[in-house]
């Protein structure tokens, strides 16, 4: 094919797909939704080899959101991905030559999980306003709104679609952002503007042939978007530990939980990490996946204000290591999504939780400037 018409070329998938319609529709026949969701996910530009010199951490300053300073109106910290990056250079951990930087999603890959009726909505800036939670944000002109606010969260989707590439090639793998456990294929909320997850999945199964996905949701809240899409999937094992008194209060997406563990508001860190033991023990009985998503949000830590649980940061580290070890002595690839979190002090308890990962040797970031303790 021509360089215009190559798979590998935006000019060449949209060709493809242009065929698969036209062929379709000279047929007679209507090409099926999952004919089309399938060829989005094969000619996507998302799934792109990365050099061995790259280590699988994956960020992109544009991921940090500014708005003039209105997003200071919702308490999530929307420089904490940049803030986490830069503690991990700064610690010696990671070179900011070595991370991965991951391409945005396009309109295509979202269609491979999202209607285009849903993806149409987020043209109205209302609407994006009531997802993200600011008001003032409804104000804006729609031109700002995709700049300032979506294409950050596309460039975080496409981490961690990537994620899961990556995770298969070596191991494990860290989007530093990610995890928007809120949004399902027709409905955002929380936040969360595109199912990242759902997403990332859809994308594994297509891509890397593997048909057994376990989902580890620790963020504090319910992951109601995930829960929604793969709710009749049995190749997608669900273990959600969160708050039932606080959002999204989701009852309808709590029936489609493999196993879940309700916490009350104010459970401290040794009960929060014996639970945890026990429901991985479960799980390891349960289901034997060929890649786990781990939703890793620190709105679990003591102070956040929207999490209400009492975790110290040591015990946020513990439960990182835990998961990853999990993963490690079963030899499942992991990836990590960064999701929720409400204080300043989460972009350091992440990196820290991130450094503590490197120290246990469960993850390899061919630095040794950091001493074994």
């Amino acid at each position: 094919l021509p360089d215009s018409q190559s798979p590998h070329s935006s000019g060449g998938r949209r060709s493809i797909l242009l065929a698969v319609q036209q062929m379709a529709a000279a047929s007679g026949v209507p090409p099926a939704d999952g004919t089309l969701r399938r060829g989005r996910t094969l000619f996507s530009r998302l799934y792109f080899d990365v050099p061995s010199s790259k280590v699988p951490v994956i960020y992109s300053s544009d991921y940090d959101i500014t708005v003039n300073g209105l997003e200071k109106q919702h308490p999530f910290d929307s420089s904490k991905w940049g803030r986490v990056c830069n503690f991990l250079v700064e610690a010696g951990l990671l070179q900011k030559d070595r991370v991965v930087e991951p391409l945005e999603a396009s309109e295509d890959d979202l269609l491979v999980v999202h209607s285009e009726i849903y993806l149409n909505s987020l043209k109205s800036s209302e609407k994006v306003a009531r997802i993200i939670e600011v008001p003032i944000v409804a104000l804006l002109p729609i031109s700002l709104v995709q700049q300032k606010l979506l294409y950050p969260f596309r460039k975080q989707v496409g981490g961690s679609i990537l994620s899961a590439k990556l995770a298969l090639e070596r191991g494990w793998a860290i989007n530093i952002g990610g995890g928007f456990h809120h949004c399902s294929a027709e409905e955002g909320g929380g936040f969360c503007a595109y199912a990242d997850i759902s997403l990332c999945i859809r994308f594994a199964f297509v891509r890397l042939n593997i048909s057994r996905v376990m989902i580890i949701d620790l963020d504090a809240h319910q992951g109601n978007g995930h829960e929604k899409d793969f709710g009749s999937d049995g190749k997608v094992y669900i273990l959600d530990i969160y708050n039932p008194g606080i959002y999204p209060f989701d009852y309808a997406a709590r029936q489609y939980i493999d196993q879940k563990v309700e916490l009350n508001s104010g459970t401290k860190t040794e009960d929060y990490l014996e639970n945890l033991d026990k429901a991985l023990k479960v799980a390891e009985t349960r289901f034997q996946p060929q890649l786990i998503v781990y939703n890793a949000g620190t709105d679990i830590l003591d102070g956040d204000p929207l999490g209400q649980l009492k975790v110290s940061p040591e015990g946020v580290a513990i439960r990182d290591e835990k998961v990853f070890r999990f993963a490690k002595e079963r030899n499942v690839p992991l990836l990590m999504l960064t999701s929720g979190g409400y204080m300043k002090s989460s972009a350091r308890v992440i990196a820290d939780s991130i450094i503590n990962l490197s120290r246990k040797n469960l993850i390899e970031l061919g630095t040794h400037s950091i001493e074994v303790e």
